[in-house]
């Protein structure tokens, strides 16, 4: 929505204030809620993480990530439905163009993947992150149409939607990095499911996804670092001074919590950072140190809550463009924190997935707060949804 240009009347500028209010109180509370306690209690858990090296830098830059966050999803809530479908082919757009310069001189790499672009102030931008939320409006884009006829999407939306997808997943492939790939190819999977296509393209995605994981296996495509990361995965025993001795100290660290744990900024492992990453990758291993199971068990389900919160407003919703853009956000959030999670206790391979709204890293905390924001932008303001 454009700002109001100061020359115009005192009511008409308030206008759009109450506007934003009037939607905000329309819109889903718990979830606003549920994303903000997720938010704060990372908060907690970086300065937890970093404490005994950078003091409170780290929370400092968390908060101000988390407020920007905020920010960019009340300029999202200002959208109609309207102007979100007109404006899905740029974002979608946007994150190609970074997916594309971050293969360039302008990218840096970290950890083997070239997957940032740095910015003035120490900053850093993940563009396959913005990749993410553009999927997230130009699938529904173009499969909501076939949907509104009571129709399934047909072959050649399918296709289309296969190269919308391709094109960001090749892309971060190339940098390389298969847990963000992978999220895609699950999101557009998810999207598919719920906008009624046939079954052999579901499982046409189901084979791009494994070959893209055989593909990190059998291929130089991973560098070293990561090809050492899945290696560990298959057997702990390997590079006990690296990645394996990573991957046993974030275990340790969880298991050490017990039930109740050993208390916020008192873990023996975090508090002397004993865990490489610990503030972005290894996050959840702060919660299961200090917090224990009752404190992990308690991340788990606030980011329950928040998946479980937009999965229904998309199916109570009579809007097929809302319920596909609720549902691409629902899965994109749960599929990368079951990835997280599962790294982190081991049961997954350390693929570098930062934990939604919780881990260190502004990229990710600005798109998962843009997808908040779009879900209630179109769920709020759609006269066919019921709560």
């Amino acid at each position: 929505m454009v700002t109001p240009a100061p020359h115009l009347p005192r009511q008409m500028r308030k206008g759009g204030g109450r506007e934003l209010a009037e939607r905000l109180l329309r819109s889903d509370l718990v979830l606003i809620a549920a994303a903000l306690t997720a938010s704060v209690l990372g908060a907690l858990l970086v300065h937890s993480a970093t404490r005994h090296e950078f003091g409170s830098a780290y929370l400092v830059r968390h908060l101000l990530n988390l407020t920007i966050g905020v920010a960019i999803a009340l300029v999202a809530v200002r959208m109609d439905r309207a102007m979100l479908r007109a404006l899905a082919p740029v974002v979608h757009l946007a994150g190609i163009i970074g997916l594309v310069l971050v293969l360039t001189p302008l990218g840096s790499e970290v950890n083997g993947s070239r997957s940032w672009i740095q910015v003035p102030g120490g900053f850093s931008i993940q563009p396959s992150e913005l990749a993410k939320v553009g999927l997230c409006v130009a699938l529904p884009m173009l499969l909501a149409p076939a949907a509104e006829r009571r129709q399934r999407p047909g072959a050649r939306a399918i296709l289309l939607a296969g190269l919308v997808t391709g094109v960001p997943v090749l892309l971060v492939l190339a940098q390389p990095d298969l847990g963000s790939a992978l999220v895609l190819v699950a999101l557009a999977l998810g999207v598919l499911v719920v906008s009624g296509a046939s079954w052999p393209w579901l499982l046409g995605v189901v084979v791009a996804g494994v070959g893209a994981v055989v593909a990190a296996f059998t291929t130089p495509l991973l560098s070293p670092y990561q090809q050492d990361r899945l290696t560990t995965f298959l057997d702990p025993g390997t590079d006990p001074r690296g990645i394996g001795y990573q991957t046993q100290q974030v275990r340790s660290a969880i298991s050490g919590g017990g039930w109740g744990g050993q208390g916020l900024h008192s873990g023996d492992l975090t508090s002397t950072g004993a865990i490489p990453f610990q503030e972005t990758d290894f996050i959840f291993s702060v919660a299961g140190e200090e917090l224990g199971f009752v404190g992990a068990a308690f991340v788990i389900l606030v980011l329950g809550l928040i998946v479980v919160r937009i999965a229904l407003a998309g199916t109570r919703s009579q809007d097929p463009f809302v319920r596909l853009v609720c549902w691409a956000v629902a899965t994109w959030f749960a599929v990368q924190a079951m990835e997280n999670i599962g790294m982190n206790l081991g049961l997954l391979p350390v693929t570098g997935l930062p934990l939604p709204f919780l881990s260190y890293g502004g990229s990710s905390m600005f798109a998962c707060w843009a997808a908040i924001g779009i879900v209630i932008a179109v769920t709020s303001a759609t006269p066919g949804s019921r709560r």
